[in-house]
């Protein structure tokens, strides 16, 4: 069998097919950090089969959630599928499923409601608003930037995603909110949220904005994470 290393010219092909494939972006840097925290592991050592167990089980040892672990593996085995290496990929590791969600964890409304008063306190709009987009429409954070200027006098979002549609209906009250703010901030067309040069937020920074607010607003930061927001989606009204 020949040897083979995983390189950054490598990496780089794979982070173009991702794209082609219509993956959003957060996605897209996620496979490509854990690909690249792969390779760093080997250290420029050839990939072998063995190897690519001896990832997950550094993994474990690193004591990295099940599900992490999952999510890093299914980046890897991507690259593997991609290169044509289809006999390095590594198994999953096997999680029961819980059928009650961990209260500890669970984002009640005043809670929720807590964060948006704190943001708007502290004069972080975008934050508070993106919260209160979330959670009424129930959108992932890789779909906020369906969320547009266009979206909100419609009154709907469509999104488009590894080649299907789906309509995301923005509220009457969220509409008048998103519609008032983009005013504001000068937007007159295209995605509401945005940095101010008008760059698309990244996951990273909206689940740091978020973060931040936590202990202001009195709310466990292990609470608060835009998947937390999406559950309230069919119980709380922005």
């Amino acid at each position: 069998m020949r040897e083979r290393a995983v390189t950054e010219a490598m990496i780089q092909a794979y982070g173009r097919y991702l794209d082609r494939e219509e993956r959003s972006p957060g996605t897209i840097a996620k496979y490509l950090r854990d690909v690249r925290a792969f390779a760093s592991w080997q250290q420029g050592a050839p990939v072998t089969p063995e190897s690519a167990k001896g990832w997950k089980e550094h993994l474990l040892q690193a004591q990295y959630a099940p599900t992490t672990i999952n999510s890093m593996l299914a980046a890897l085995n991507g690259l593997f599928r991609y290169l044509g290496w289809n006999h390095y990929r590594v198994r999953f590791l096997k999680i029961q499923r819980r059928m009650f969600r961990d209260p500890a964890r669970e984002l009640n409304r005043s809670e929720y409601l807590q964060l948006v008063k704190t943001a708007k306190a502290a004069h972080r709009e975008r934050i508070g608003l993106l919260m209160e987009t979330i959670c009424s429409t129930g959108i992932r954070v890789s779909e906020v930037r369906y969320i547009t200027v266009e979206s909100a006098r419609q009154g709907r979002a469509r999104v488009l995603l590894k080649g299907k549609v789906r309509e995301i209906l923005i509220p009457s009250r969220l509409k008048d909110k998103l519609l008032a703010y983009a005013r504001r901030t000068g937007r007159t067309e295209g995605p509401i949220f945005c940095t101010c040069r008008g760059r698309q937020l990244t996951r990273q920074q909206i689940w740091a904005e978020m973060k931040g607010l936590c202990s202001r607003a009195g709310v466990s930061a292990a609470k608060v994470f835009p998947h937390n927001l999406r559950h309230r989606a069919t119980r709380s009204a922005a």
